[in-house]
C-alpha cells in the first residue's frame, strides 16, 4: 500500500504514527480532566521507513505501541509520532 503521508517519510526501520485519540471518559462513565488521560497507546501507521522488512506492517494497519515510545512531531498542526519498529507491540485487527 501506498505511504499516505507522502511529505513525511522516516529513516531506516522507523514508522509514522497518527495516535488515536485518548478516552474522554472511562467505562464507569467517569469523564476525565484533560490532564488525567493517559498517552494514548494505539495509532495508525501512515508511512513506513524503506527498511521495514516485516510485511505484516503495512499502512493503514492499528497497532499498540510502547507507552511512551516515539517521537513526538507536530506537521501543519497536527501531531504524529515516529516509532522504531521495535517499540510497536502488536497489530490491532478489528
Amino acid at each position: 500500500m501506498k505511504n499516505k503521508m507522502e511529505n513525511i517519510i522516516p529513516i531506516s526501520d522507523r514508522v509514522l504514527i497518527k495516535p488515536l485519540k485518548a478516552e474522554k471518559k472511562t467505562k464507569s462513565g467517569i469523564i476525565l480532566p484533560e490532564n488525567a488521560k493517559e498517552n494514548p497507546q494505539e495509532g495508525l501507521i501512515l508511512s513506513v521507513g524503506k527498511e521495514v522488512t516485516n510485511t505484516m506492517l503495512k499502512v493503514g494497519e492499528k497497532v499498540l505501541f510502547k507507552k511512551y515510545s516515539g517521537t513526538q512531531i507536530n506537521y501543519k498542526k497536527k501531531k504524529y509520532l515516529i516509532i522504531h519498529t521495535n517499540d510497536l507491540l502488536a497489530i490491532i485487527k478489528e
